[in-house]
């Protein structure tokens, strides 16, 4: 199959970070690509950046719609989409599929041509300035079939899968809502649980603040309007999840009468979930040893420091940056294979770098 003739043209309704990525992803590919946006403002900014044009498309010729609108809206749109566009695909991003199936169903329309689907990729800010052709990249992209949908729908959500770089797996549209209520909803909900807390916290006390606390907090800087659409779609598969971690976090508190023996076990199940989350390119999490080397704030140390760990001829797997809150200095975590330790510690102390 060519995936570009399959795809061209496509329409992308909805030019936030999303939508505009996947024009820029298709354009780049040699895909054309008209963009709409309710804000039309945000598809031309779209279009100025290589994701597509704001011309309108001929109805009859478009082969793949892309909807990419707020939860709220989505089966409105996707209804309108298969309505206006009678020889295209449909497909949607959005984060909550069972809610708007049986929304479209309600309708009596036929949904042979539509397949939801659900890019894992994403970041806390918004908007097409932000977007970028290779943000799905190796990224995890969901598909929900459901009895109605015909093969060459399929085909070509696949394809757009394909040429956006991302890996394709399959969900019903209720096991799909509760996976992603486990593994993204949930999470930014104790995160922006988090957050909040801090608004109680002297400010003299959040000097003492170190990268955990930012790590833990990062996403609930996520768009407010947008998050309460999402959890808004998908409260039957979240209550029970917030309701497990009330229940855990009340035996925590309990524990705290003992924390000698009742506290060690709770934190060792928190080592073995993180154990569950797969590690690079899907395997099996390693457990890195970190060395930590201390950077000036200054132009060029960075670069100058991957330079020098490349020459050391050391793999990086991973990496994080602390930065001190009173001296012009950061803190770089370097993960490397336990083996490697002493080998990066000592080639960096002697190109001049401080190791802790």
């Amino acid at each position: 199959m060519n995936d570009v003739k399959e795809l061209d043209p496509t329409v992308v309704i909805g030019a936030g970070l999303l939508g505009a990525s996947i024009g820029a992803a298709l354009t780049r590919a040699g895909v054309r690509v008209h963009l709409s946006d309710a804000v039309l403002s945000h598809a031309r900014v779209a279009a100025t950046l290589g994701a597509g044009t704001t011309e309108k498309a001929d109805p009859q010729a478009v082969r793949l719609v892309v909807v990419a609108t707020p939860p709220r809206s989505l089966a409105a749109v996707i209804g309108e989409a298969l309505d206006r566009y009678p020889n295209a695909a449909v497909t949607d991003v959005g984060s909550v599929k069972g809610r708007v199936l049986r929304q479209l169903q309600a309708t009596g329309r036929d949904l042979s041509r539509y397949l939801g689907s659900h890019p894992m990729a994403g970041s806390q800010h918004s908007g097409p300035v932000s977007a970028s052709p290779d943000l799905f990249v190796d990224r995890t992209w969901a598909v929900t079939p459901h009895r109605e949908v015909t093969e060459a729908t399929a085909d070509r959500v696949r394809a757009l899968i394909r040429v956006c770089g991302a890996r394709y797996v399959a969900f019903t549209p209720d096991e799909h809502d509760s996976a992603v209520a486990q593994v993204s909803h949930l999470p930014q909900l104790v995160s922006v649980l988090m957050a909040d807390h801090l608004l109680g916290i002297p400010t003299s006390h959040l000097t003492l603040a170190g990268q955990g606390l930012r790590d833990v907090t990062r996403i609930a800087g996520s768009d407010p309007e947008l998050w309460e659409q999402i959890i808004a779609g998908n409260v039957d598969a979240l209550r029970p999840e917030l309701e497990e971690v009330r229940d855990h976090l009340d035996e925590m508190i309990a524990a705290l009468d003992d924390p000698t023996h009742k506290v060690r076990p709770i934190l060792q199940r928190g080592v073995n979930g993180t154990r569950q989350i797969p590690g690079k390119h899907g395997a099996p999490a390693i457990d890195y040893a970190r060395v930590v080397i201390e950077i000036p704030d200054t132009r060029g140390a960075l670069a100058q420091l991957f330079r020098d760990i490349a020459d050391a001829g050391v793999n990086i797997e991973d990496i994080d940056i602390q930065h001190d809150l009173v001296r012009q200095v950061g803190y770089l975590e370097v993960a490397v294979e336990p083996g490697h330790v002493r080998e990066v510690s000592e080639a960096m102390r002697a190109a001049g770098w401080r190791v802790d």
